[in-house]
């Protein structure tokens, strides 16, 4: 059957619905797997998305790639639609080298190259992927002769027509960046020639997610703590909340997109249990394509309710605590499936160093600090802070919430330093974000 041959017909039911799962041995033996969803043979090209595997990505969620991020985006555009295929292709692990050499290849890009150069110092090739005889077979085999490709990688477009497939055009997948693969994003738009903001499309895409990155700074966290990034919205007049507690909400649709892409870019992010008890957050990446980071709360006493939503579903949520909190509250959250660590007390609450130590044995390397007030009072009390990030709406609501409470300061020149201004603009409010000196 042109050159491929079916194995196996199976439903497949999935988070993001049922796709009638086919799998094909190709010409070089290995097998293609085929999500579909309605009806394919006729009725127009079909939404397509060429997959390539990657155990690492797709599976463990390395947040090195896109990968993982890409392959669920897809899933769910397909299902939205209602019709569509994605084919995942077997061979591909690595751009073709293998999962071993992939590793390897890791192993240089931590020794300072980028993902092309990393494989070309092992003497391996850049890329050993094909797009055409195997993938088109399969689509004929499913006939399948047009398809609108979701990729943005130009190689898979012109692997496919060369192939006879017409590609009408390309959906590019645009995911929020994380400051752990913003280099190999940036590599593969420029050496690789893969879509970044522009590209041949058919139709309006998605829009990219804000870059959000570059609000971060060079994440170059110290050995005993991760890099931390204070992110809050305030009004004109530097207010966080109303007198009464209200915050919602201070700033516009955009700048809370903002917010989701900075917690896509970073490990962990963190809030105190005063932002739990009054707004309740999920503290996901709802907003933007990319993988929601670590949760963590500061909670010396277990006061987190067990319906909060950060405890929902992923991400992993960790609560620091203290010997404070009673066993049966650390238990109560435990069947939640949070993790707890208990801490020494501090100022107030939980030893904020040892806290900070904690998460970076974990690995996490950056962390946002989301609020509430005295959260971030007290870190950059006690100089932990190595980057603020402010998003200023066009309101004055006078008396309310600072942001920022005492930190002892009695001279404006002993007030604390910030440096290297990038600057974000949405149609509402203005992101600023400094270095904290």
């Amino acid at each position: 059957m042109n050159g491929v041959r079916e194995l196996v017909h199976v439903m497949l039911p999935t988070q993001f619905g049922e796709f009638q799962a086919t799998a094909f041995e190709v010409h070089t033996g290995l097998v293609y797997l085929a999500l579909a969803k309605g009806d394919l043979p006729g009725g127009g090209a079909v939404l397509t998305r060429l997959h390539s595997e990657c155990l690492t990505g797709d599976a463990l969620g390395s947040l090195r790639c896109e990968c993982g991020v890409q392959l669920r985006l897809a899933l769910r555009r397909i299902a939205a639609e209602g019709r569509g295929l994605l084919l995942y292709a077997t061979g591909h692990e690595g751009r073709g080298v293998g999962l071993v050499n992939k590793l390897r290849a890791y192993v240089e890009q931590d020794d300072g190259a980028d993902t092309v150069d990393a494989d070309l110092r092992l003497g391996l090739p850049v890329d050993g992927r094909r797009y055409d005889a195997a993938a088109a077979a399969v689509l004929h085999a499913l006939g399948i002769g047009a398809v609108r490709l979701l990729t943005n990688n130009r190689d898979k477009v012109r692997g496919l027509r060369e192939a006879g497939i017409t590609v009408e055009g390309m959906e590019p997948l645009r995911t929020a960046a994380h400051s752990r693969n913003a280099g190999y994003l940036a590599t593969e738009e420029r050496r690789l020639g893969h879509l970044g903001t522009a590209g041949e499309e058919l139709e309006p895409a998605p829009s990219p997610p804000p870059d959000a990155v570059h609000l971060l700074g060079d994440v170059d966290p110290p050995a005993d703590r991760p890099y931390v990034v204070l992110k809050y919205a305030q009004t004109l007049d530097g207010r966080i909340a109303t007198a009464g507690g209200d915050s919602k909400w201070i700033s516009g649709e955009e700048e809370r997109v903002v917010s989701h892409a900075l917690r896509a870019a970073c490990d962990a992010v963190m809030v105190g249990v005063g932002t739990v008890l009054r707004d309740d957050p999920r503290l996901t990446v709802r907003l933007v394509p990319g993988a929601s980071p670590l949760r963590v709360v500061l909670d010396s006493t277990l006061r987190t309710p067990s319906n909060a939503l950060l405890l929902d579903g992923d991400p992993v949520t960790v609560v620091l605590t203290t010997d404070r909190a009673t066993e049966h509250d650390r238990k109560r959250l435990r069947e939640t499936g949070a993790g707890i660590r208990v801490l020494p007390p501090g100022p107030g609450g939980v030893d904020l160093v040892a806290g900070l130590r904690v998460l970076r044995e974990c690995g996490v390397r950056s962390l946002l600090v989301e609020g509430g007030a005295r959260v971030i009072t007290s870190l950059l009390s006690a100089g932990l802070v190595d980057r603020v990030v402010v998003g200023t709406a066009p309101k004055i609501i006078g008396a309310g919430t600072e942001a920022v409470g005492d930190l002892g300061i009695t001279r404006v020149a002993e007030g604390i330093a910030l440096r290297n201004r990038s600057v974000h603009l949405t149609a509402d409010d203005v992101v600023t974000a400094w270095d904290v000196y």
